[in-house]
């Protein structure tokens, strides 16, 4: 399954801050359909996301609902991605 939206580049300060988007709620309908056969516990679905022309294999986390994926500090510096940039994102379930 693949699947392409674009939504905006939030950050959790947490024990481990990290910056993620939040996938549209019809994609996450999507990946809950698909989760039963992809996932490894805990509800993560492995992916492999593209932003721009930098890939990186990740794995979706269940949240309030939906699905975040988080965006590596590398893939952020590669694409010029800052802190409430909307921007488009290319997911390959189970890639």
């Amino acid at each position: 399954m693949e699947l392409e939206f674009s939504g905006e580049v939030w950050f959790w300060r947490g024990p481990s801050p990290w910056h993620f988007i939040t996938v549209p709620e019809r994609e996450c309908d999507e990946l809950e359909a698909a989760s039963k056969f992809v996932t490894y516990g805990w509800g993560m679905i492995p992916v492999t996301a593209h932003i721009g022309r930098t890939g990186w294999k990740t794995s979706l986390y269940p949240k309030d609902g939906r699905y975040i994926v988080p965006i590596k500090t590398v893939v952020r510096k590669a694409e010029g991605v800052a802190l409430g940039d909307v921007v488009t994102v290319r997911l390959v379930v189970g890639g």
